[in-house]
């Protein structure tokens, strides 16, 4: 996939690994980055455009793909978190709100940018999901949920947009230090660091990036005994120590 001189379209990119995705498309020789956010004056970002973007809003999603008509990268980075076990007292609601953004956001973006990529040639649609798509803890339930969710999502999109020759992209990662980490103790990788290994995949023309040693550790537990994802979070320390073995 080509980078430089291309157009990209971020979603989340105010802050945390959004921003740092649309600074390294820029730095890569994108020709135009729209940064998209659900409130533009929170954009700060020198040489990307500010766009009015709600995933979760369907008219937002059909206007942004209007002005956005160029892009011929996506990338779904918008994500909430929220850390409540799911049989609490507002599990559901809890759920339920979190899926919102972090699997019907996918769906309705790419949804609304399949036809400005496949306009555009083809492109890449790239979507961020986490280590947490493949095991859970409890304090991880419903945000590990909508993970799991969106992988199998992405795994369908790629299907169904192969056709076209866009590149459906997920990139898979641990703890990642940005506002949504701040109050969890655990080693977190650089967004920049993480940004980097998604320009790498993308210029490669790669299905699936996992960016950070947390991520591949966890991919390889599903060949242990147990496999991670039903160790709980003594699986989760095994990734983590498994990582810090690795780095």
């Amino acid at each position: 996939m080509r980078i430089r001189n291309s157009v990209a379209l971020v979603t989340g990119a105010n802050r945390g690994l959004g921003r740092a995705y649309a600074q390294a498309l820029l730095d890569a020789g994108a020709a135009k980055v729209y940064a998209a956010a659900r409130d533009t004056t929170t954009v700060s970002q020198t040489g990307a455009a500010a766009i009015r973007l709600d995933v979760t809003d369907p008219a937002s999603v059909a206007a942004a793909a209007s002005i956005a008509g160029d892009a011929q990268i996506v990338i779904n980075n918008a994500g909430i978190s929220e850390r409540k076990p799911l049989l609490g007292e507002d599990g559901e609601a809890v759920l339920r709100r979190i899926m919102e953004t972090n699997l019907y956001g996918i769906l309705a973006v790419s949804r609304g940018f399949a036809p400005v990529l496949k306009a555009n040639g083809g492109g890449a649609l790239v979507n961020m999901l986490s280590a947490l798509s493949w095991f859970s803890n409890p304090n991880s339930g419903p945000y590990s949920v909508s993970k799991a969710a969106a992988w199998a999502l992405t795994n369908g999109l790629r299907n169904e947009l192969r056709g076209q020759g866009t590149l459906v992209m997920a990139v898979h990662a641990g703890y990642i230090d940005t506002d949504m980490t701040a109050k969890i103790e655990a080693p977190k990788a650089r967004p920049e660091d993480i940004a980097a290994r998604m320009i790498e995949g993308l210029l490669a023309g790669s299905e699936e990036v996992l960016a950070d040693d947390a991520s591949k550790h966890a991919k390889l537990g599903f060949g242990a005994t147990p496999s991670l994802y039903l160790d709980g979070l003594a699986g989760e320390q095994k990734g983590l120590d498994g990582a810090l073995r690795a780095a």
